[in-house]
């Protein structure tokens, strides 16, 4: 029974609840970092990273924290997270750090992450919440690496610095601007929906 709520938990936000193209949640870095496949990449790992402990985090304490000052304690723990990702990534990687700018402190305002602790990690146990925050951080993710793969591919004819297409392709560069990541999102929210939601809806 436990074994296979786990992996009800692991398996919903990967589809049928994606946290991108099905609740339409983290838009904003949906646009921000998709331009480039290695800022994806990052931005991702720190969204799983900080979804999952701070899911984890606040199901632990979920039973000591005052209704009133709830929203207060959920950010604070948040902005933890989102701190030491963004000291590692000064730290050890801090051509990345400039690159993403202000957008690695922007993931304690990320939607999908304060609203997996308000729906799940605080109506549910603690290993529970941490398997809901890795799985929702994963649907994210992969979500916006495929949008990445394709706005730099068509935008610039390369791959995470290394030149894929030839000298005869015409980089759309209308692809690593805002409006192709509109383009892109649109796409894959039609494409999704059409596969995810339409078999929800014949079981």
């Amino acid at each position: 029974m436990a074994k296979g709520q786990y992996k009800k938990t692991f398996i919903t936000p990967l589809g049928k609840d994606n946290p991108v193209f099905v609740q339409v949640l983290g838009i904003c870095s949906t646009l921000a970092v998709t331009n480039k496949l290695e800022n994806t990449m990052v931005m991702s790992l720190g969204v799983i990273f900080t979804l999952a402990l701070s899911s984890w985090t606040l199901s632990l304490i979920r039973k000591w924290i005052p209704s009133r000052i709830r929203m207060m304690v959920e950010t604070m723990v948040i902005a933890t997270y989102v701190i030491i990702v963004d000291i590692a990534l000064k730290a050890y990687y801090p051509e990345m750090w400039k690159s993403l700018g202000p957008y690695v402190g922007l993931i304690i305002t990320n939607c999908i992450v304060m609203g997996r602790i308000e729906a799940f990690a605080l109506q549910n146990k603690p290993m529970l919440s941490l398997v809901d925050g890795i799985a929702s951080g994963i649907g994210y993710a992969y979500v916006l690496l495929a949008i990445a793969f394709f706005r730099e591919l068509l935008g610039t004819g390369s791959l995470w610095g290394f030149q894929i297409l030839g000298s005869w392709w015409t980089s759309w560069a209308i692809m690593i601007m805002p409006p192709g990541g509109f383009f892109m999102l649109a796409i894959f929210l039609w494409i999704a929906r059409e596969v995810f939601m339409k078999e929800g809806k014949h079981e």
